[in-house]
C-alpha cells in the first residue's frame, strides 16, 4: 500500500510496448459484483486499452473475473467499462488521441477509500528497434548493479577478516 491505495492489478506491458507520457486517475462505473471481484484481485490489464466514445471514455477489454459467490445477475468478465473523468479531461484525451495517433492504456488498477479507480496513460507506440534499446539498457544496468554488489560484498568479507 502507497499513500493510501491497494494496488491490486498493473500492466508491467504497459511500459515495455509504450512510451507513457501523461497519466490521470478515472473512476470506473461498475456493477456489485464486480467490486467485489476486484477487492479478490481477480483482475487482468492485459489486453485493455481506452476508446473514446460519444463524448465519454470507455475501459475496453479489462478482464474482472466473475464472482465466486454471485448468482444468475453476475457480470459479463469483458463487458466495457465507462470511466469517469471531469470534462476538460476527456476532450484532452480524445484531442490527442483522434488527431496525434496516440492511443490511451490502463496502467494501474487500485483501490482508494473503498473505491475502485485506474490509472490510465497516454502513451506512444515503441518501435521494434526501441523495444531492443529499453531490453539492453536494462541488461547492461542489471550486470553494473550485479558487479557493485559482488564487489561491495568482497569488501565486507575482506574488512571481517582483519
Amino acid at each position: 500500500m502507497t499513500d493510501g491505495r491497494k494496488i491490486v492489478a498493473t500492466n508491467r506491458r504497459a511500459s515495455h510496448d509504450y512510451f507513457l507520457e501523461d497519466r490521470y486517475e478515472a473512476g470506473l462505473v461498475l456493477t456489485g459484483t464486480e467490486i467485489k471481484s476486484i477487492r479478490a484481485g481477480k483482475v487482468s490489464l492485459q489486453h485493455a486499452y481506452v476508446s473514446p466514445r460519444s463524448g465519454e471514455l470507455w475501459l475496453i477489454d479489462a478482464h474482472i473475473a466473475p464472482y465466486e459467490h454471485g448468482h444468475r445477475l453476475n457480470h459479463e468478465p469483458k463487458r466495457p467499462r465507462k470511466l469517469l473523468l471531469h470534462r476538460r479531461q476527456i476532450n484532452r484525451l480524445t484531442g490527442k488521441v483522434t488527431t496525434r495517433g496516440y492511443t490511451i492504456i490502463p496502467t494501474l488498477l487500485y483501490l482508494r477509500e473503498g473505491r475502485a479507480k485506474v490509472e490510465i496513460a497516454l502513451a506512444r507506440g515503441k518501435r521494434q528497434y526501441d523495444k531492443r534499446q529499453a531490453i539492453a539498457k536494462r541488461d547492461s544496468d542489471r550486470q553494473v548493479a550485479r558487479a557493485l554488489s559482488d564487489r561491495s560484498r568482497r569488501g565486507e568479507r575482506g574488512a571481517s577478516r582483519r
